[in-house]
């Protein structure tokens, strides 16, 4: 009989021990003390304002040995490089287009920036359409310009 005991004693202290730590994730009240009433209708909600436009920010090219003449290109570009994008996606000012072959997916990231009146591809990502792999996006870009 006195085993189970023991065992409750155990569990007991096994909880005791986890409330300073609770007791640390509460996080103290801030700002003055508020009223009754101000406590029974809830906290103050905050307006939520649009993002600050500081201007828009000029895209980073990157370029990787073998997306010469995709890296820098208009969307007309591209697609008298590759052909009919599979999909054209358009997020705000930016723009992916996906293009596909037997070897690969290669997915083009525009953004709009002082060069140019249009969004200009500034980032590729390439993948195996098989099973979403990463391949050279090089290899990807010259396998797609062959068809």
């Amino acid at each position: 009989m006195a085993l189970p005991i023991v065992s409750q004693l155990r569990a007991f202290a096994a909880v005791g021990a986890l409330v300073p730590l609770l007791a640390a994730c509460v996080s103290a009240p801030s700002g003055p003390p508020r009223s009754p009433r101000e406590a029974a209708v809830g906290p103050a909600r905050q307006p939520v304002r649009p993002p600050v436009q500081s201007g828009a920010r000029e895209p980073v090219f990157r370029m990787e040995p073998g997306l010469e003449g995709v890296i820098g290109a208009s969307v007309g570009d591209l697609t008298r490089l590759f052909g009919t994008p599979r999909l054209d996606v358009h997020e705000g000012d930016a723009r992916k287009l996906q293009f596909t072959g037997t070897a690969c997916l290669l997915d083009i990231y525009l953004y709009p920036s002082s060069r140019s009146r249009e969004p200009l591809a500034t980032y590729v990502d390439a993948r195996r359409a098989s099973d979403g792999q990463d391949v050279d996006k090089g290899a990807c870009v010259a396998a797609l310009r062959r068809r």
